[in-house]
């Protein structure tokens, strides 16, 4: 027998006697491709419990709580922001509104009321120069109001520059041109003429921009804070609606008509639900009324007051000028139909006691401007003294003075009437939504407590 001789197995080798590592597909890799592995890892476990029964309803469960508590952050986060809207509307942007509707209005009076004081007689009537003091105080009162919220609005902040640089100016040529007339000195008038041209082209202008601003400000709010808050709705609808679901398909599986946790959740939905949807349709329509029947009628009713008191000052400034104010006459002739025009807009909302004030300021133009005629006939006949005691002198039965004083009057209850009813209503709207941010926030938290225990009820069974 022959001996036949064998060689070594080589390790690794075919015939050797250390195996090849067997590697599986499924089997985890170490480092960084283990790493990003693991995202890819847990959907496919989620996916492959998800095809039991108790995965499906593990996965449900998660589901209807995030989505519960998500609903309840959102809802609770715009409905807060909408009551702080609110808010900002009673205490800050009306009042920033108002503060910029005295600078102009008083502007506008103050230039009327020392082209009147000048057109007086002898010495200045002490009532005018109280009055024109007065407005001028009023008017940088108000001035400051507004710079310190104007700070974070730079075309606001511009019109502030504007009457802070030019106000001392137009003071200050009013102040010589009185000095001129008590010393006799014609020049008097023509200082008091540029005075009123200061006004009239730079510091007003500059004073209705900012009163501009400030107004679109304040409807911009009342939009924001009468709108619809969808996001909130649609999830709420979206909660409610999955909850529904929910029950149909664990009735389907169980064949148990009602799980409790899952009910009390639903009613917890449809509570909040309800009650945001009064809540918020009840303040809408507040807020909408206090645009409607305030900030929008004092917007009308301050413009008419403040075409009134230009055309006053052009009445003015038309018996300064002596003969040469053709020019004024003509402005005045283009401020009139502004006048009676918004007078009229303001007729057709108004109701209760503001159409009573705003019907008694119609009535007060008619005759001013009517006197107005008779003021133009006598200056243009030769009667300048005539003329001048028919404007000025509040004397004078049914003179300028005295109808213009009514008018601006009526135009004043008016426009306070229309601020409360603004103030009001925006109140009003601000109670209907108490507490409901923060209990919306608790209901949410019950529906997703109601969910984890309807769920957790039936996932036990499985056990």
């Amino acid at each position: 027998m022959t001996a036949t001789a064998t060689r070594p197995a080589v390790p690794g080798g075919p015939g050797g006697g250390v195996p090849e590592p067997a590697t599986s597909p499924n089997a985890p890799r170490s480092g960084l491709a283990g790493l990003f592995d693991l995202p890819g890892a847990a959907v496919r476990g989620v996916v492959r419990s998800a095809r039991t029964t108790p995965g499906r309803l593990t996965v449900i469960a998660v589901g209807l709580v995030v989505l519960a508590l998500v609903t309840g952050v959102v809802a609770t986060i715009t409905l807060q922001e909408r009551k702080n809207t609110i808010n900002d509307l009673v205490d800050h942007r009306e009042p920033l509104a108002a503060a910029s509707q005295e600078v102009y209005r008083s502007l506008s009076d103050a230039d009327a009321t020392a082209a009147s004081a000048f057109l007086a007689i002898g010495v200045e009537p002490a009532p005018l120069r109280q009055r024109y003091d007065t407005d001028i105080a009023r008017a940088g009162v108000a001035l400051a109001r507004a710079a310190s919220d104007s700070a974070g609005v730079a075309e606001a902040a511009a019109q502030v520059e504007v009457l802070s640089r030019q106000l001392p100016v137009y003071t200050g040529l009013v102040e010589t041109a009185r000095a001129n007339k008590r010393q006799g000195f014609p020049v008097g008038s023509s200082y008091l003429r540029e005075a009123s041209n200061l006004m009239r082209t730079t510091i007003l202008p500059a004073a209705e921009d900012l009163y501009r601003i400030d107004t679109d400000g304040l409807a911009e709010e009342q939009d924001d804070a009468s709108g619809v808050p969808w996001a909130a709705g649609l999830l709420v609808l979206a909660l409610l609606g999955a909850l529904v679901a929910t029950q149909v398909y664990l009735t389907r599986k169980t064949n148990r008509v009602l799980n409790v946790g899952l009910v009390v959740a639903t009613a917890a939905t449809v509570v909040a639900l309800l009650w945001g949807a009064v809540a918020v349709t009840v303040q809408s329509v507040l807020v909408s009324s206090g645009d409607e029947d305030g900030s929008h009628q004092v917007d009308v009713l301050v413009r008419a007051r403040i075409a009134a008191l230009q055309a006053r000052a052009n009445e003015m400034l038309t018996l300064v000028a002596r003969g040469d104010g053709g020019g004024y006459e003509q402005d005045f002739a283009e401020l009139a139909p502004q006048v009676t025009g918004l007078l009229d807009e303001a007729r057709g909302f108004a109701t209760g006691d503001l159409a009573r004030e705003v019907q008694g300021a119609a009535d007060s133009a008619e005759r001013w401007l009517n006197t107005h005629q008779e003021i133009r006939a006598k200056d243009v006949d030769g009667a300048y003294s005539d003329a001048v005691k028919l404007a000025v002198d509040s004397s004078v039965q049914g003179g300028a003075a005295t109808t213009f004083a009514n008018l601006d009057d009526a135009l004043v209850a008016a426009i306070g009437h229309g601020r409360q009813s603004f103030l009001d209503d925006t109140r009003a709207g601000d109670r209907a939504l108490t507490l409901l941010a923060p209990g919306f926030a608790v209901l949410a938290v019950v529906a997703a407590g109601g969910a984890t225990m309807g769920i957790r009820d039936r996932l036990r069974e499985y056990r």
